[in-house]
């Protein structure tokens, strides 16, 4: 059996949890600088916010209905959901992080549990240690497990926020009550196909032939037909490690200066190298591309990319800092007003497990260098130690005109209790 825990509103839950005046308000989440909304409570879902909704154009709108705005608070939320997944993994260790706010339980030996007291112990330990309410799911695949976590979604009062297929007729009557767009894995064109072929629910997908599926569809479609039919075929996924790494930005202003896009895809390089080292992986190739204010229209149009291939494999942040000055160098073009630049690293394999060149390789030196850096950055903060030709004294900030404090992960936002001593009587 297979477990769905779906953590509810994740965002605004965590802002509640440290806020508790927010509860039973509307409460609406910001993307990166600001620009639209990416989560909304329930609250706000009834007042009709729809998904993606662009800042600026709905401020009368939270201002009217009195919907509590936050900025994205990254670092507050990656750490809530690494402790919601702690605690889950305390219930089996077959555990598959979905997403920030999902991940998938596998039971295995469990025969002679009961799944469904064991779903409510599970959401009623997570509420209780971290303040997150969940749903839990369970089915004998994992997609049924997802259909199931939907209908624990969706009937909160009847199910207690758990909810077990275990039957045939719990599974036939999920998957009728399914539509066909709220099925995992199936997105925009597939449905538009599947609606041509009167397919409008889970239920009529599974009535598909198998040879149908495989042949006008693929494999894919086929894995998720048989795990609705209670056939489990989609198995647990791994960890594994990024073969591509990637810091992209926006900046504040456009720059038109080559040394101030220099400094920019340095400090871009040196975030991608130390997310090698945190995997302990290498690279072999390394892109940079800018791109121009495609909203100035009046100003010249102008994107271009350029690749390095690197002779071995290195997680220097010197060698791919200079490698990525070396290629913004070639496709800088002067006059240009530009608003992006980016640095994406492939090619990526294990550091201590790779081909070796015979007349070419890394400087010996720069391994315990990178060492050193790391550890320092990682006692007294981040960029602490930086290259020389990156701007000591910048680092690139969102537009956050809405951030609440990041309660755990920054001693100088931590909560202050103000206690009283009650005085005893005489």
């Amino acid at each position: 059996m297979f477990a769905l825990v779906d953590c509810n509103n994740f965002y605004a839950s965590c802002e509640r949890v440290f806020n508790p005046n927010l509860q039973g308000l509307p409460v609406a989440i910001l993307s990166n600088n600001d620009g639209c909304v990416i989560a909304r409570s329930d609250e706000a879902k009834a007042l009709g916010l729809p998904m993606g909704a662009p800042a600026f154009k709905y401020k009368s709108f939270f201002k009217a209905n009195k919907v509590q705005v936050f900025s994205s608070n990254y670092p507050l939320y990656g750490d809530m959901s690494s402790r919601v997944m702690k605690i889950l993994s305390q219930f089996t260790p077959d555990i598959e992080v979905y997403s920030i706010d999902e991940a998938f339980l596998q039971f295995k030996g469990f025969d002679n549990y009961k799944l469904d007291a064991y779903g409510y112990e599970i959401r009623n330990r997570v509420l209780k240690w971290t303040g997150i309410p969940t749903c839990v799911g369970i089915g004998p695949t994992k997609a049924l497990s997802k259909v199931a976590n939907k209908i624990a979604r969706k009937f909160p009062k009847e199910t207690g926020g758990v909810y077990i297929i275990d039957t045939e007729e719990k599974r036939i009557k999920a998957l009728k009550w399914t539509s066909i767009d709220k099925v995992w894995g199936i997105g925009r064109a597939l449905e538009k196909r599947l609606i041509q072929n009167q397919c409008k629910t889970a239920y009529d997908f599974v009535q598909l032939s198998d040879l149908w599926v495989r042949k006008t569809f693929s494999i894919t479609e086929w894995k998720l037909k048989k795990d609705l039919e209670g056939i489990s075929k989609i198995e647990m996924d791994q960890v594994k490690n990024k073969q591509a790494i990637a810091t992209t930005r926006s900046f504040e202003t456009t720059l038109t200066d080559l040394g101030d896009l220099k400094e920019r895809v340095s400090t871009f390089a040196s975030s991608c190298a130390e997310k090698l080292r945190r995997q302990n992986s290498s690279c072999h190739m390394l892109i940079v591309f800018l791109r121009s204010d495609r909203f100035k229209t009046n100003s010249p149009q102008y994107r271009a990319s350029r690749m390095v291939s690197i002779p071995f494999p290195t997680d220097s942040s010197l060698l791919l800092s200079t490698s990525a000055i070396r290629a913004i160098s070639s496709i800088y073009k002067k006059g240009v007003h530009y608003k992006k630049a980016g640095v994406i690293l492939t090619g990526i394999v294990p550091t201590y497990n790779h081909q070796l060149q015979m007349f070419s390789h890394e400087d010996a030196r720069h391994k315990p260098l990178m060492h050193a850096i790391d550890c320092v950055n990682k006692k007294y903060g981040t960029s602490k130690v930086k290259l020389a030709n990156q701007d000591l004294t910048r680092t690139w900030k969102m537009r956050q005109e809405h951030l609440s404090p990041r309660y755990t992960t920054n001693l100088k936002d931590i909560i202050t209790i103000q206690c009283q001593k009650k005085p005893i009587k005489p």
